[in-house]
This record gives structure tokens, sequence and C-alpha cells, in this order.
């Protein structure tokens, strides 16, 4: 059972004021959001980056409804029994992304395990509708472990994503208690198989800090996904969605997120977005264009690893 957090939030978790101008737009995009009946993780999931990313063009689209099967301990998300599988939801993201006028659009969903594919052949639709309406958008795809079925990942890789994602969330010691379902090393095995099959397909993993983990079981995270070969790292602080959820166990500070990013780095990410509201998809234009031009200047060596 959730315990209260240890103490108030600190002063750099405060989200600055909203102006009157990214307060209009979102209510703008919220309303057209609505009217094509799709559904964002930035709402969902309460991000604190909302109206900024926003602002910025980039987007989280959450497919395939917004009732999850599983109950992870830190999201906010619903979870349930799905009733729902809309075949014309990928050509409403298209639509709705070219409405934007997205430059990077971020695909996810719920997790799907009712599906036989966990939603993998809805995602490949989605990534190609978007790209024929937006040829120069960038689009990543946040994905569930599929359960582990590697014919579900390559259905996505398929379709030629420009970022694959998808996170670790927390340490090997806390997986279990954090994550419904997922499993650590099943996480890992995803992200191997997406470079062997894919190896031009930048991949992408994240950890939230403050649930009870250690600092060297960080640094052993961090080993982990480059054991991999996985390109972009981020760290942000969990923030407890609700009561019903974990309780935060300590606040990291933001001179401790520069040298978590300095650690990753040191282990050869090509990009760490590291701080203390940094969510999966924060800046998610500039770390691919990071990571696409780390992987363009590496020595031949290198690439062939």
């Amino acid at each position: 059972m959730a315990t209260k957090p240890l103490q108030r939030k600190p002063d750099w978790l405060k989200i600055k004021l909203v102006t009157e101008q990214e307060a209009g737009d979102f209510r703008q995009l919220k309303q057209m959001m609505r009217s094509k009946t799709l559904h964002t993780v930035c709402e969902e999931a309460k991000c604190p980056n909302l109206h900024e990313c926003w602002a910025n063009r980039t987007a989280t689209f959450m497919i395939l409804g917004d009732i999850c099967t599983r109950a992870c301990r830190f999201c906010a998300v619903r979870s349930g029994m799905p009733s729902e599988l809309d075949l014309q939801e990928p050509e409403r993201v298209a639509e709705a992304a070219a409405q934007m006028g997205l430059r990077h659009c971020v695909i996810t969903s719920v997790a799907r395990d009712d599906l036989q594919d966990g939603g993998a052949s809805v995602f490949a639709m989605t990534i190609r509708a978007v790209k024929q309406r937006l040829p120069l958008c960038d689009v990543e795809v946040l994905i569930p472990d599929f359960q582990g079925d590697e014919r579900a990942l390559y259905t996505v890789l398929d379709a030629k994503p420009h970022v694959l994602n998808h996170n670790v969330e927390t340490v090997e010691r806390l997986s279990d208690r954090v994550r419904a379902k997922a499993k650590y090393d099943r996480s890992l095995q995803l992200l191997a198989r997406s470079k062997a099959y894919a190896p031009k397909i930048p991949t992408k993993s994240s950890i939230m800090v403050g649930v009870g983990e250690r600092w060297e079981e960080i640094l052993q995270t961090m080993d982990d996904l480059r054991s991999v070969d996985c390109d972009i790292l981020t760290i942000g602080q969990y923030l407890q969605p609700t009561k019903r959820h974990l309780a935060v166990e300590k606040y990291y500070t933001p001179e401790e997120f520069a040298q978590l990013k300095e650690e990753g780095l040191k282990r050869g990410f090509r990009h760490v977005e590291s701080g203390p509201l940094v969510r999966s998809s924060y800046h998610a234009r500039e770390q691919k264009e990071a990571a696409v031009r780390s992987l363009e200047s590496a020595s031949p060596t290198e690439q062939s690893l």
C-alpha cells in the first residue's frame, strides 16, 4: 500500500506558468483531439511538459484505446479489460498530426495483452499513415513488450519508424514491484532484437528515479542498456499520480540529474536527457537528431558493432 511522500515537492519541480498563447493553443488542440476521439499520453499520464511540447509541435498519441490490460503501480492510465479495436484510428492520428503541423510525432499505446499481436499491426498502420501524410515528420514509437513476441516487434520495425523506444522504467531489483507483467530481461531482449533486426533505427529507453533504487543500481541499469546497444536514454523524477500509486521515496536534485547525464554519456549513449521533469518523449525531436548525428559521425568500426 502506498505511503505518503517523505517530503514536499522541492522548488525545482514547480512547473513554469503557462502563457495565454500556450493555454489557447492547448484548448484548441484538445478540442481537435476530442473531435477525432483520440487520446494522448500527454494528458492521460498527466505529463508536466504538455504545454511546452505541444507548442514545439511534438505530441504523443496513445493508440488502441485508453484502457490498459496492465496495472503498473506508477502509471495514471486507466486499467481494465478493453473492448475496442478501432482500425480507423491510424488515419485519424495522421489527420491530427497534419492539422497540428507536427515535426516529431510519438506514437505509444496502452498494453493490449488481449490482442494476438499486442496491437503491433495497428502501430504499423499508424506509422505508415503519419509518414504518408507528413513525409518530413519524424515518427517515434514507444511500444509495450508485446509479451516477448518477436514477430510483433518486427511488424512495427518493418514500418520503419525513425526511433524505437521501449522503457525499462526502473532498476532490475524493483521491476516486478513497479511494473505489472513486464519483465526486466524481456525489455532488454526487445531492445537487443530491435538493434539486430533494424540496426539503423535508433533505440531508446527511459528510467524514472525516486521509487527506492540505489545509485549503483541506476548505473548498472545504464550498463545493461548499453550492453544491448541502446542509443538514447532519458532519466526523470517519478511523481506519485494518486494516493493509490507508489509513493516517492526520494526527490533527486538537478545536480544529481546532471551527474547521471555525465555517467550515461561516459558509457556511450548517443544522447542522454536527464532532469527532474524529463519524461520519455521530452525533447524527443532533439534527442533523435542528436542520436542520428552521433551515429553518422561514428567510425566504421563503431557502426559495424
